[in-house]
């Protein structure tokens, strides 16, 4: 199913029946991301996957968005599908959206439930901040052939430098997404936990390394009222590797038990 919010074309399904549940997905995902999750909880609930803009079969930003926007947009989307209150399953990027929707929007926002959940500024070592330092001075590099011959003579090479900056993830995003990338995992949503009202149910590998253990430990304390299940072996993706497990704590919580 499609529908145009502002101009943008947004693609979303709906199953089931009962309490609406709104699953998020992870930055480079889709509404499939989710769908193992759903189809089991649409015996139970009327689930709505969304494909957020950028992903999948929604329209791309015409300009640079941070997560405030993603936020906005989720939650006119509720309002023009006629949801008043929505339980939150969501995943990495997707949770950011939610903490956003849920401080902002409270009376949107039911129970809660993140997994590997981003939103905070890491904790970086010197070697992150020489590496910064090596590309803002590659990057500057490049535009004069000067300094690009002086960087040569001590050891680096600026164009490869400027070249191979960024993760995979941010390679592969058209100049547009980049610029709307570093603004969204530059933007600290720790401010806005203490915010929520909803119940939260934080649901964490403990080998997570792109959103770290210690982020759900500083989450759960820091959300009014959260708690935290750890699964052992599991990583970012918990939700996937464990999913009769996630499934099944999903659906005690949610069920009110």
């Amino acid at each position: 199913m499609e529908t145009v919010i502002e101009g943008m074309k947004i693609s979303y399904e709906i199953a089931g029946e009962g309490e609406m549940v709104l699953l998020l997905h992870g930055w480079g995902g889709c509404l499939q991301s989710f769908l193992p999750i759903a189809s089991v909880l649409s015996g139970s609930f009327r689930t709505l996957l969304v494909d957020l803009p950028g992903f999948g079969g929604s329209d791309a930003p015409q300009k640079p968005w941070s997560v405030s926007e993603y936020a906005q947009i989720t939650a006119k989307l509720l309002e023009k599908l006629g949801v008043r209150k929505c339980h939150i399953i969501a995943h990495s990027f997707g949770g950011r959206v939610a903490i956003l929707l849920a401080s902002g929007w409270p009376e949107l926002a039911g129970k809660m439930v993140l997994t590997g959940c981003a939103g905070m500024v890491p904790k970086h070592s010197m070697r992150y901040y020489f590496k910064v330092y090596k590309y803002k001075l590659a990057k500057k590099a490049v535009k004069h052939k000067a300094l690009c011959t002086l960087c040569k003579i001590v050891g680096l090479d600026a164009k490869k430098t400027v070249k191979n900056a960024g993760s995979e993830d941010y390679k592969k995003l058209d100049d547009n997404m980049k610029k709307t990338f570093v603004r969204i995992v530059n933007q600290d949503l720790r401010p806005e936990l203490k915010k929520i009202r909803s119940p939260v149910l934080l649901i964490w590998g403990d080998q997570d390394t792109e959103t770290p253990l210690y982020m759900a430990r500083i989450m759960e304390k820091e959300i009014p009222d959260a708690g935290l299940v750890v699964l052992s072996g599991a990583g970012h993706f918990a939700y996937i590797e464990r999913i009769v497990d996630f499934n099944r704590i999903v659906s005690y919580f949610l069920k009110g038990n």
